[in-house]
């Protein structure tokens, strides 16, 4: 080691590291990393952009559905221990689990393909905000694709516990394809006696709260939310459906459910899409709820001049036509107030 690489901390200095990110708010320094060589800016500017943003989104379903999907397996499969499984897990430590995983996904991966992980999410953007139609496509595919497999890797994980716990249903007649079941640890399944029209009820109306918060999350005319805290919120609107209604069977995600539930049908059969006609509802429900919640807002709730103040839009025809529309709205304004 050199004696300048031993002196190279004064007092006051932070060791690189997660001591980073409170340079802006703390009064000590942090030692300043190396220099950036013209080897890594040609290596980065060689990357293809829509591979990456692919790979960011898949990465981000697999970085919120394996801690979702492995709270329920330590759930599921603890449900006959003798300790009882709420030692091990429970419907809030599920929705934690889920909540946590969305912030930290969107954290980690946003800045890189924007963070949607959600075919409902990519759909409306495209729809309301101008999201390219021709990168819709991939990234449905790539969100699909991060489900299947983080249900694959959980599988891995608790191999031997799911092939302890099937042989035993194996043996007791029971199903292995039902809510309790190991199927349930990947993918939703309705308790016996559900109907079809209550459960899509439910799930198109935890999908709208949802899509609602997330509207509302990344609006940038909204004075009650930072960039900073939008991760955990939109987290939290997960979290609270699954909280309020996870008993009667939700998915609330394309992605986290038929990635996984492929992941389903390949290890416990077929009947993982086929019981009780339930499986078109866990998937596509959550597109056309999001598109009403997301209407809803656009028509009811958003104010372009607000976002467009903010600096995140400009008026399509410029600056001139923007003054135009506030001199005349102001002037009908003040015109009725007076009259």
């Amino acid at each position: 080691m050199v004696a300048q690489d031993l002196d190279r901390l004064h007092t006051h200095d932070l060791e690189l590291g997660t001591t980073e990110a409170t340079q802006k708010h703390i009064p000590r320094n942090v030692v300043p990393p190396r220099r950036v060589s013209q080897r890594r800016l040609d290596f980065e500017h060689s990357r293809p952009r829509w591979l990456r943003e692919c790979i960011a989104e898949a990465t981000g379903v697999f970085m919120y559905v394996l801690p979702g999907i492995g709270a329920i397996a330590t759930f599921t499969l603890n449900a006959t221990s003798p300790i009882g499984a709420s030692a091990y897990g429970s419907l809030l430590a599920i929705g934690f689990a889920f909540a946590l995983g969305i912030a930290f996904a969107i954290i980690t991966c946003a800045p890189t393909s924007g963070g949607h992980f959600n075919p409902a999410i990519t759909i409306c953007l495209c729809i309301w905000q101008g999201f390219p139609l021709k990168k819709v496509p991939r990234y449905i595919l790539s969100q699909i694709f991060g489900g299947f497999i983080a249900a694959l890797v959980l599988m891995g994980i608790y191999h031997q516990q799911i092939g302890e716990m099937k042989e035993l249903l194996l043996a007791a007649g029971k199903p292995l394809v039902a809510n309790g079941a190991p199927a349930s640890i990947l993918c939703s399944f309705p308790n016996p006696g559900q109907s079809m029209g209550y459960v899509f009820l439910t799930e198109f109306i935890c999908d709208c709260f949802v899509g609602f918060i997330i509207w509302a999350a990344i609006d940038p005319a909204n004075p009650f939310i930072s960039p900073a805290l939008a991760p955990l919120m939109i987290g939290m609107g997960y979290a609270v459906m699954a909280w309020s209604f996870g008993d009667v069977t939700l998915t609330m995600n394309m992605a986290r459910d038929l990635g996984p539930r492929i992941v389903a049908a390949i290890f416990f059969g077929k009947e993982a899409f086929t019981y009780m006609n339930y499986s078109p509802i866990a998937i596509l429900a959550s597109i056309p709820a999001t598109l009403v919640s997301s209407a809803f807002y656009e028509f009811v709730f958003r104010d372009s001049v607000s976002v467009i103040q903010s600096g995140h839009a400009v008026h399509e025809d410029g600056d001139e036509a923007l003054a135009r529309h506030i001199t005349r709205t102001t002037t009908v304004e003040g015109f009725e107030d007076k009259h």
